[in-house]
């Protein structure tokens, strides 16, 4: 565990769980953790952690994240209060302003109710805005870095404000460091007939249901989709279920029979065993079609991943 820390701030916590923060329900606890719900709160716990000589790691939706068994070393962060709101900017009306820990697909709900769009395809990510910056999130043709329009990261050094040029954008990445934490974004988006945005999410969020399990304990895709002209335009769950992983279990996660490259945590599964699962995919792929998957599920604490394949 780390060195002992300076006294605690109000708000910090030790020892505390954060399997029932992520959506897959697996991982140990935070040797130190917080809720924060403003810009200042996150700067003043962002500076005690670095005088304590803790590194800093954030929990958002959990929808996209695993998180070690043995629990996280350093202190965990959860924003909400001010961090979660939503709002129209009142200087032109076709900007959305929101907090780092907003969930896109309230984001996307709030553009479309405001007749604003651009933002649709939000409403097919399970994620913080803050997360969706950080992976360049996209789907069904839409991408975050189009619509984006600055974001305001807040670290030890203090606070900042990028535009998209500035994120190092690639496919389900950025530049964002450990340590820097999406405190707000701002959204530029188009006037549009509110009812036709609604029908787009509503068509979205069909084909989300269609395609995806859902109502169970899953952290969303596990790997990206190889590059264009790497797999013939077969996606990853395709490639998992042409391997024949769709239904494979080691312990207690499984690939999923509705979708190939989503995991699933069907009795009590460690996160020991959903790498297990995600290795055992992978060799299966690889020895089948040579291709390399990467996963793209985010990690928290000493996740024992193999060396060749650790996300970035």
């Amino acid at each position: 565990m780390s060195a002992q820390p300076p006294e605690l701030p109000p708000g910090i916590e030790r020892q505390v769980p954060l399997a029932r923060l992520t959506t897959i329900r697996t991982g140990g606890p935070a040797e130190f953790f917080a809720r924060v719900r403003s810009v200042a709160e996150l700067e003043q716990v962002l500076v005690w952690a670095a005088r304590a000589g803790l590194e800093v790691g954030v929990i958002g939706s959990g929808s996209n994240l695993l998180v070690a068994d043995a629990g996280v070393r350093g202190l965990v962060l959860k924003m909400d209060g001010d961090l979660a709101e939503i709002t129209v900017d009142p200087e032109d009306g076709e900007r959305i302003i929101c907090g780092g820990a907003a969930r896109l697909p309230a984001v996307a709900a709030a553009a479309a109710r405001a007749g604003l769009a651009g933002l649709e395809f939000g409403v097919s990510i399970p994620g913080t805005v803050g997360g969706a910056v950080r992976m360049n999130a996209n789907a069904y043709g839409g991408a975050l870095a189009s619509v984006l329009d600055w974001v305001e990261v807040v670290s030890r050094e203090g606070r900042d404000r990028r535009t998209p040029d500035q994120l190092g954008f690639a496919y389900r990445r950025s530049n964002l460091l450990t340590g820097e934490v999406v405190a707000r974004a701002r959204f530029q988006l188009s006037r549009a007939d509110p009812e036709t945005v609604r029908e787009r999410l509503a068509q979205l969020r069909r084909q989300r249901r269609e395609a995806q399990p859902s109502g169970v304990r899953t952290f969303g895709s596990t790997f990206k989709n190889p590059a264009a002209g790497e797999a013939d335009g077969r996606t990853a769950g395709q490639l998992l279920e042409a391997a024949g992983c769709r239904g494979l279990r080691v312990g207690g996660a499984c690939f999923s029979a509705k979708h190939a490259n989503f995991i699933e945590n069907v009795a009590d599964a460690t996160t020991a065993d959903v790498v297990s699962l995600m290795t055992l995919g992978r060799r299966r792929v690889r020895e089948r079609f040579g291709i390399d998957l990467e996963p793209e599920v985010q990690v928290l604490g000493e996740v024992e991943l193999p060396s060749a394949w650790r996300p970035s």
